[in-house]
């Protein structure tokens, strides 16, 4: 981790499935709009190393983009435990009383079998220890972008939560000797 750091952010595609859904590693992404992922390949440095998230919707936007990225664990989406692969409009009307409280702190809520968003701060915060002073692109998921939002911005998690990171959005930032800069966030490449 010595040196500077210069970190291209990309949201994976869409999820090639039911909208709404709180989707598993095993997702596949919707690599149909050729146009942007043509106009974001290139915006991407030549230079720089590649990484990703391990599911699957993250390594084939990382591939459409022309990249071979090595996977971090660290950089998954927020486990959601025992909802992933519910809609959201079906837990909010027959989730219980946990799904209505998780909604009450989102940032410190954990939900049955998974965990908080600060959970995925600490766990996105010990991924970046990892990516080495060069140029790095990494294609990863909207919580993760929000959680190295926290990180460089040295925000609380429950702050970190209202950035919008849209699908095939950049998001920009360095790590810098003096600490973190931000550059851009939720870019739309087109």
């Amino acid at each position: 981790m010595e040196g500077e750091t210069f970190l291209w952010l990309i949201r994976h595609a869409p999820v090639a499935g039911v909208a709404g859904t709180i989707h598993a590693a095993d997702a596949p992404a919707d690599l149909g709009d050729r146009v942007r992922l043509d106009a974001l390949r290139r915006r991407l440095p030549q230079d720089a190393a590649g990484y990703a998230s391990p599911s699957r919707r993250t390594v084939e936007t990382a591939r459409a983009l022309g990249l071979e990225p090595e996977l971090i664990h660290e950089f998954r989406e927020q486990d959601f435990g025992d909802w992933t692969g519910h809609r959201h409009d079906e837990l909010a009307a027959s989730g219980g009383e946990a799904y209505a409280e998780f909604w009450n702190d989102p940032a410190g809520g954990r939900p049955p079998g998974g965990e908080s968003f600060a959970d995925q701060v600490a766990r996105v915060r010990l991924g970046l220890t990892r990516i080495g002073g060069r140029p790095a692109t990494l294609v990863v998921h909207s919580g993760t972008i929000r959680a190295a939002l926290c990180i460089a911005l040295d925000l609380t998690p429950q702050a970190a939560l209202r950035f919008v990171i849209d699908p095939l959005s950049l998001t920009r930032i360095d790590r810098l000797a003096t600490g973190w800069r931000v550059v851009s966030v939720n870019q739309r490449i087109s």
